[in-house]
């Protein structure tokens, strides 16, 4: 017998007892609240969100905070108002000076701040990502307690690409010191529409 195969044999004579996994670890997270619930995680995490009624409160809170930014883009067609016209379907490098990107995302999740997006959403994949602000709306009864109900959502859809997006963008790898913004957005903001 070889050295590989003795040591593959002693192994699985010493398999431990299985055990039942304890009931915590199974049980999933559900929230009172799971919208404030999500607010909470998201502030943690260097986001800030806004419940908000309607649309116009919504282009009301983005001309005040982001007032000083020339360049806003949106993929959703009730804020084509305050978005720069004729962006869609440029070249992806076109858009390495977009100060504030406006989409949609198909839910949020409480337990972590993530929001689901899709390219269908995206306008183009890499609008989140090389914006300085990233602003995604959500509905109010779009957001899931916990990543178990997300997976759920997802399971059978049919997308090209898509990611979970939680917070700006964010590295503590150098001096383990928190940088938000490194390699990304710098600021994220959700609005919840009531």
């Amino acid at each position: 017998m070889s050295s590989r195969a003795q040591i593959l044999a002693r192994v699985k004579e010493n398999q431990p007892a299985l055990t039942v996994l304890p009931a915590d670890l199974t049980a999933l997270v559900q929230y009172p609240d799971p919208v404030e619930m999500f607010g909470k995680v998201l502030e943690g995490i260097g986001g800030m969100m806004h419940p908000v009624k309607d649309y116009e409160e919504m282009i009301g809170l983005i001309n005040t905070q982001f007032s000083s930014l020339p360049r806003i883009i949106s993929t959703i067609p009730e804020l084509k108002a305050i978005s720069e016209k004729g962006w869609e379907e440029q070249n992806p490098h076109s858009y390495e000076n977009v100060d504030v990107a406006i989409i949609k995302a198909h839910f949020g999740v409480a337990e972590n701040a993530a929001l689901w997006v899709t390219e269908s959403l995206m306008g183009q994949r890499v609008i989140p990502f090389i914006c300085q602000q990233l602003v995604v709306v959500v509905h109010k009864k779009d957001i899931l307690s916990n990543m178990q109900e997300a997976y759920q959502q997802i399971a059978d859809s049919v997308y090209g690409f898509g990611a979970f997006i939680a917070g700006p963008s964010k590295t503590a790898d150098i001096e383990q010191s928190l940088v938000l913004g490194a390699h990304g957005p710098k600021n994220m903001t959700v609005f919840v529409l009531a």
